[in-house]
């Protein structure tokens, strides 16, 4: 449970700025996003699966540079 105390002399929009960004930094939103629907196993591996397969990709376009040239 996130809580966050208003200050003496705080306004309350601070205090909600301050509060909405603890909620961020906890990942509750992003963990009730997550669970909001069931998705079955088989489309969880295969979410997976492709994942992996756009990180791939992601790491063979990255060019190697051999530390000393310049491109």
């Amino acid at each position: 449970m996130t809580k966050v105390a208003v200050r003496d002399g705080e306004s309350i929009d601070r205090a909600l700025k301050r509060f909405k960004r603890k909620v961020e930094q906890s990942g509750v939103l992003k963990e009730v996003r997550k669970r909001e629907h069931y998705v079955k196993p088989s489309i969880k591996k295969k979410l997976k699966a492709r994942a992996a397969e756009a990180r791939a990709r992601k790491r063979e376009k990255r060019v190697f540079v051999p530390k000393g040239t310049n491109p």
